[in-house]
């Protein structure tokens, strides 16, 4: 089964457009995830709806953030990029009549059920702040190294 990659690449894509500080196009934005344009545009309107990011039309246009990053959380992108199935496992049957595999259901569907609560509760405390300030630091130290060998 494909990972389901949404979140990240619209991670990816929003730290790009963060650390740019100007109007970024799709197509600009499709060549760092290896994609369609279409698929960008497609995510970001998505976006757009929750008022994260806006289009910018005519010259120097583009998308643009438009949030403060403090206040938008990972889980806020996790949900406006349609909340994504978190694990590939699963039940093999929805409804056994087989009372093994009710037990078994059960078990599991327990323990995926919280790991999923666990993990959304996660993507609520990181802000894309946290993010953007984390490459902003990574950014710094490899441009030292690479400056300390030129």
């Amino acid at each position: 089964m494909r990972r389901d990659s949404k979140l990240s690449s619209i991670l990816h894509v929003l730290l790009h457009m963060a650390h740019a500080g100007r109007p970024m196009t799709s197509e600009e934005l499709s060549g760092y995830l290896d994609t369609n344009p279409v698929l960008v545009r497609r995510v970001m309107a998505g976006l757009r709806e929750r008022g994260y990011v806006a289009s910018v039309k005519g010259h120097g246009g583009g998308w643009r953030i438009v949030c403060e990053l403090h206040s938008v959380t990972l889980q806020d992108i996790y949900l406006a990029v349609g909340s994504p199935t978190i694990f590939a496992m699963g039940n093999r049957v929805d409804q056994p009549g087989c009372l093994v595999e009710q037990v078994v259901n059960q078990s599991l569907a327990g323990a995926f059920d919280e790991a999923e609560a666990l993990l959304i509760q996660r993507f609520g405390a990181v802000t894309l702040a946290d993010l953007a300030d984390r490459f902003s630091q990574q950014y710094d130290l490899h441009r030292g190294a690479h400056h300390a060998h030129s």
